[in-house]
């Protein structure tokens, strides 16, 4: 699985620091090294939504409030 997380200056302002930090460490206490990719990727383009994220290049709007729902709902149980 493939995440990505915009790190443009829009999302950059939004919380996209923290939400990357957040993803990291649910990704490694979930050990989940082996099967999701984290990268970033600067403007994607949806700069109005809050942070962007993709998951296998579904499009996804996240906040530093909002990225462990999102996790679980979108990375964990997909990978179920």
């Amino acid at each position: 699985m493939k995440v990505v997380v915009c790190i443009g200056s829009s999302c950059h302002l939004k919380g996209s620091r923290e939400v990357v930090e957040k993803l990291q460490n649910l990704i490694n206490d979930n050990n989940l090294k082996d099967k999701v990719t984290l990268s970033g990727k600067f403007c994607m383009g949806n700069c109005q939504n809050g942070v962007s994220v993709t998951v296998d290049g579904e499009l996804f709007s996240v906040s530093p409030d909002t990225v462990e729902d999102f996790f679980k709902t979108n990375v964990l149980d997909r990978l179920s």
